[in-house]
């Protein structure tokens, strides 16, 4: 990990290059052990139309969708328990999100070819003091903050392999998004694309 300072966009935290490449890597092989436990599932919205982010999650809760909505779960579609939140991705939950909680969910977003994220806010969790920290691995992507209203001026910055993002405090119901991957920028995963973990506590 480096000690790089956080640039603040609307109040959302940006640390860049957070993680060197060996430290990369080390998470990206811990994440293999979570997707093998617990496979990767492209989920329903509430409407039925397939999303085009592949999702899994490890601890104690996943988030799932389908046609009775959005929400945490305690185990995979499978039926199996979501498997524990590598010590790796852990480690970054302490050094910048600044709560006294553990992280009950570390939800697994992968990206690839036109996989994209519409503008939302994260209100599923019970407490919204605690904040979401997000880690982006692999190809950059375009990440848009919004407001906490839909609609207004929006800014967006390009989210690189390494880069960790905490949106707490005045920033924790921002709406906010990813517009696109550019694809082929980073050579960490095999086979090319972006995995993002978001970090939070639920209840």
């Amino acid at each position: 990990m480096t000690e790089g300072k956080a640039v603040e966009i609307r109040g959302v935290r940006l640390f860049p290059g957070w993680l060197d490449r060996a430290a990369q890597e080390a998470m990206l092989a811990d994440l293999r052990q979570v997707a093998a436990a617990a496979p990767f599932q492209r989920y329903e919205t509430r409407r039925g139309q397939r999303m085009s982010v592949e999702m899994t999650a490890a601890g104690r809760f996943g988030w799932v969708s389908d046609r009775r909505g959005y929400r945490y779960e305690p185990r995979h579609p499978s039926g199996v328990p979501w498997p524990p939140i590598p010590a790796s991705v852990r480690a970054v939950w302490d050094a910048v999100s600044e709560s006294a909680r553990a992280p009950e969910c570390c939800l697994v977003n992968l990206y690839r070819g036109s996989a994209r994220m519409g503008l939302h806010q994260d209100r599923d969790e019970a407490d919204f003091g605690e904040p979401v920290v997000s880690i982006s691995l692999g190809d950059e992507a375009l990440f848009r903050i919004g407001n906490e209203e839909r609609g207004g001026r929006t800014e967006s910055v390009w989210l690189r392999s390494g880069d960790v993002l905490v949106m707490g405090g005045a920033a924790r119901l921002l709406h906010h998004g990813i517009d696109r991957i550019r694809e082929g920028s980073s050579t960490l995963l095999d086979g090319g694309g972006r995995i993002n973990l978001t970090l939070r506590v639920v209840t």
